[in-house]
This record gives C-alpha cells, structure tokens and sequence, in this order.
C-alpha cells in the first residue's frame, strides 16, 4: 500500500536526517561536514560527493565553489547528488553553471518493507541465490557489464571493499539459470537507519518481462525485514519507477547527479 501524503513528509524528514545529513560513510571514505554541506571524501575509485546541503541564495555560490576547490585540490570527479525538495529552488542551474554536468533525473522511492516480502515467482529453471566473495561480486559485474555496456572498475572496486570492511552493510543476489547469472541486484544495509537500499538490479535482456526483476526485490525485502529495516528506498528510474509503484512504492523526490571534473 502506498504512502500517504502525510507519511511522505515524515518518511522524507526521516530519510535526509539519517541518509543524508548523518550518512554513514562507505568503507574507505570519510564523511566530513563543511559548514552547510555535508560530502563524502574518498579514493578515485570510490564514489566522492555532496550528500546534503543547507542553502539559500545568499550562500549557495560560495558552497559549491568550496565543493569544487576540496575535491579539485585531490584530483577527483565528484558528484552533487541534488533532490528537488533541496533548496534554493535554482540549484541544479547554479551548479550547471558552475560546470557540472547534469545526469538522468531519478525518482527516489519508498515503500515499508514489511509488504514487500512476499515469496517471489521464478520462471522455472531459475533460483536465486545470495553471493558473497569475489566470485559473487564476479557474478554481479558480469551481469552488469552485459546489460549496461558501462566499465565495471569502479563497481567492483566498491563492492570488494564493502565486503571486505563491512560485509553485514551489503547482500548481493543473484538470478540463476542452471550455473548461468541473468539477472542481479543489491541490498545496502547501513547501521543506525531504517532505510535498506536498493542498487543495481540489471536483467539480460533474453530474461526480461519474466518476474525476476519483481523477484529481486520480494528476496531483498525479506532479508532487509529480517535485518529490522523498516524501508526500501530506491533511485529508480522512468524503466522501474512504474513497476515499482505498482508495487506499492511512492515517490519521495527527485535526484539529479551533478558532475564535475577535476
């Protein structure tokens, strides 16, 4: 069932306070608070940018040109990760004109998890499966590789390292055909919040229109209740955002990636 419009505003409050303003930092990062804006710092291979920010007109210029100086001064690309509830209202064109390079606006939804878990169908001949390891991340990037065509360092780098520093942060769950992986997807489970991420589910294209995406995410519902998370969130995209309605998500907001090079 999805949220009121009432819960909304409590989810959203909820989510930026424990996702944003308080994030916890990926492994090998650091998350650092600099005046208004709070950004996580890392290696070239893990993801460095802005989670949050507090502005208004009279200080959102100096802000992004201190983002620009901090992540230049190390060599790295960064993104601004702005929501359409983020103030000012002209964000997105101060940072455009500050040289970053808008992404693919994003939906950013929620449901509670307890109704998500019911047992998922499977084509026959397919199960799923929980990996953990280098082979499992293999198994992920595979997949990955094939259905977004995009370089995969960057990705295996940061699950490695996730597995490695915080395994109980991270569940990664495979679709199998016999040996073969054709469809994967992740569950991000940071402490302290009561939000469970969904990332990177990726189908092959022969297995779409299955169930395995809806299958995905009844497995990783199941494991973030059994975990105590209370909600999914998701950057969804205009592909999933309207089977993920159907599954009784609503729409938070929406997040646009802001890039910029060193």
């Amino acid at each position: 069932m999805n949220l009121t419009d009432t819960d909304l505003d409590a989810v959203r409050a909820r989510y930026d306070q424990q996702l944003r303003r308080a994030a916890p930092a990926d492994p090998g990062t650091s998350v650092e608070r600099d005046g208004p804006v709070v950004r996580q710092t890392g290696g070239p291979d893990d993801w460095n940018g802005v989670l949050w920010s507090d502005l208004d007109d009279a200080t959102a210029d100096a802000a992004i040109a201190a983002q620009r100086h901090h992540f230049a001064a190390r060599g790295l690309t960064f993104e601004w990760k702005a929501y359409s509830h983020d103030r000012p209202t002209d964000l997105g064109d101060r940072l455009r004109a500050a040289g970053f390079i808008p992404g693919q606006p994003e939906s950013l939804m929620v449901a509670q998890t307890s109704a998500l878990t019911a047992q998922p169908e499977l084509p026959a001949g397919v199960r799923l499966t929980t990996v953990t390891g280098p082979a499992g991340v293999e198994l992920v990037v595979r997949v990955h590789a094939e259905v977004f065509g995009t370089p995969t360092e960057h990705l295996r780098h940061r699950l490695l390292a996730q597995l490695a520093r915080a395994p109980e942060a991270l569940a990664l769950v495979v679709a199998l055909a016999g040996e073969t992986p054709v469809s994967t997807a992740r569950l991000e489970l940071p402490a302290g919040t009561d939000f469970a991420g969904l990332w990177g589910g990726g189908t092959l294209p022969a297995w779409r229109g299955r169930g395995l995406y809806r299958a995905l995410v009844a497995r990783r519902a199941a494991l973030a209740a059994a975990r105590g998370f209370r909600y999914l969130q998701v950057d969804a995209s205009d592909q999933s955002s309207p089977i993920l309605s159907r599954l009784g998500f609503s729409t938070l907001s929406t997040t646009t990636p802001y890039v910029r090079e060193p």
